[in-house]
């Protein structure tokens, strides 16, 4: 009562072939490889996009030095 033996796996692949035919398991089988291959691609390609976000240069310091309170330099209101 163990697993599937070899001469179990068989069956159920002649059984799938007789089912489906070679034709249509080869264009399952190609289209599974090309769906595949586009979600690398895509993995690849956001991971590409995200690099350089972070090489990108930090802004000057003097950039940085800008006051965030501008309306503490204005005159007060009357």
């Amino acid at each position: 009562m163990g697993g599937l033996s070899l001469g179990h796996w068989l069956i159920v692949l002649l059984i799938v072939v007789l089912i489906f035919g070679t034709k249509r398991l080869r264009n399952i089988g190609g289209d599974l490889g090309g769906a595949l291959r586009d979600f690398k691609k895509g993995l690849a390609g956001s991971e590409e996009e995200a690099q350089p976000q972070l090489k990108a240069d930090p802004p000057p310091p003097g950039a940085a030095a800008a006051p965030a309170n501008e309306t503490s330099k204005r005159d007060p209101a009357p």
